[in-house]
């Protein structure tokens, strides 16, 4: 006799990123290294307004962020995540094609947790963002 339907089990839904990226095809790629095995689901942001907005809503698991973005930079973006109570405990990381180290000393001391340079490791990234995600 076949379980009924409740004994089955269900199937997680995809934990949730968030990525802020003005780069169409930087999204598509972190979306293709995170979606893969139906494990994260993410949504995009074109800009840091947007960004910022689509945090707001969602309160996902954890943030990836360009430092270079349109309307809001993603200094200023971590800083205001960091300045509000209902926000300041998402983690965000860094993602960026700038790797001087006073970038990378900036985003940290804006409140990301971590920092990855572009053109990043595909592997590095996953484990990066399971880890994180998993403590």
């Amino acid at each position: 006799m076949p379980p009924a339907a409740q004994d089955e089990p269900r199937q997680a839904e995809p934990t949730l990123v968030v990525c802020i990226e003005d780069s169409a095809e930087n999204l598509r790629l972190m979306e293709w290294v995170l979606e893969a095995g139906g494990r994260y689901r993410v949504l995009g942001a074109a800009d840091g307004i947007a960004g910022l907005e689509l945090i707001r809503q969602r309160r996902p698991a954890l943030v990836l962020l360009d430092l270079e973005l349109p309307l809001l930079d993603g200094f200023e973006l971590a800083k205001r995540v960091r300045a509000d109570p209902e926000l300041r405990s998402i983690p965000l990381v860094a993602v960026s094609a700038c790797v001087m180290r006073d970038e990378r000393r900036r985003s940290l001391q804006a409140g990301c947790m971590a920092f990855v340079e572009k053109p990043f490791d595909v592997l590095a990234l996953r484990k990066l963002v399971d880890r994180i995600v998993a403590s």
